[in-house]
């Protein structure tokens, strides 16, 4: 939120160089504009927008309040701004993308010269949101009419944002932490929650038929000693009963299996084998 602090005739006597970082001042034409603190509407809806922009997939920077020297005259710092170098000093160039707060103390007149400076010096969309009821977004682009966005619309901003951003979070934090969530799984390579969710169950799919292979090869390995054993007593001529056949095939102790077949070669009868 800024408001004009002096009368404005002709090209005033400051330049870019004259504020310096942390003064409340940005600079329209050489003339110093107050730029006053945000009430607590202004403020926790900037930090929510900032998280949403932030996040985008393909947002290597952005800053709160960053100064643009957009002129040896002009230095404004928007709200949000998207191209914010990890520097000292005043950022030299435009952002691409702006945003504003603008509550009810907005100054006007004042919101309209910043964002025609910010066109003018090349930021290709200047987004306002209206914090009064009903609260809407206006975008702003060069050499274009005005348009209104509402609560249920996106706003786009192509080559500069990969993901169109709804309308409500740049105000509402339950919206904003869906979308940044959404930027986030983007950046790990995952296209929704669902899409880790799926992964996750295919993982678990492929990990249960690996383990359900090697657990099959232990069952076929225990299976073919088993009838191995009997194979060896019906070889040497001993009776096997089927109480005593049911028996060895049900052995699941692979100790006890183990012993039978150390055994078997020497036993007279399946129940002295089975007799422990």
């Amino acid at each position: 939120m800024t408001r004009d602090s002096s009368a404005r005739v002709g090209r005033g006597p400051f330049t870019h160089s004259d504020v310096r970082p942390g003064d409340r001042y940005e600079l329209s034409d050489g003339h110093p504009i107050y730029c006053a603190p945000g009430g607590g509407d202004h403020a926790r809806a900037s930090s929510v927008g900032a998280i949403v922009i932030d996040t985008d997939p393909d947002v290597t920077s952005t800053g709160v309040d960053a100064g643009y020297a957009l002129s040896e005259t002009t230095m404004r710092a928007p709200d949000l701004a998207v191209g914010v170098p990890d520097k000292p000093g005043w950022v030299q160039g435009v952002p691409p993308l702006a945003v504003e707060y603008a509550a009810r103390s907005q100054d006007e007149v004042e919101l309209k010269t910043k964002i025609r400076e910010l066109l003018h010096a090349g930021t290709r969309w200047v987004w306002v949101v209206r914090l009064t009821t009903p609260r809407h977004v206006e975008v702003h682009e060069a050499r274009k009419r005005v348009r209104r966005k509402h609560p249920g619309d996106t706003l786009e901003a192509p080559g500069v944002l990969r993901n169109p951003v709804p309308v409500e979070a740049l105000f509402d934090r339950r919206v904003a932490m869906e979308a940044a969530l959404q930027n986030l799984l983007q950046q790990k390579g995952y296209a929704s929650l669902e899409a880790v969710r799926d992964e996750g169950v295919g993982q678990g799919i492929e990990q249960g038929i690996e383990q359900g292979i090697e657990r099959g090869i232990e069952q076929g390995i225990g299976r073919g000693k088993l009838e191995a054993i009997i194979a060896v007593l019906e070889s040497r001529g001993i009776a096997v009963p089927r109480r005593a056949r049911e028996r060895i095939l049900a052995e699941r102790d692979g100790a006890r299996v183990n012993e039978w077949l150390r055994r078997v070669s020497a036993v007279d009868s399946a129940a002295k084998l089975l007799d422990d």
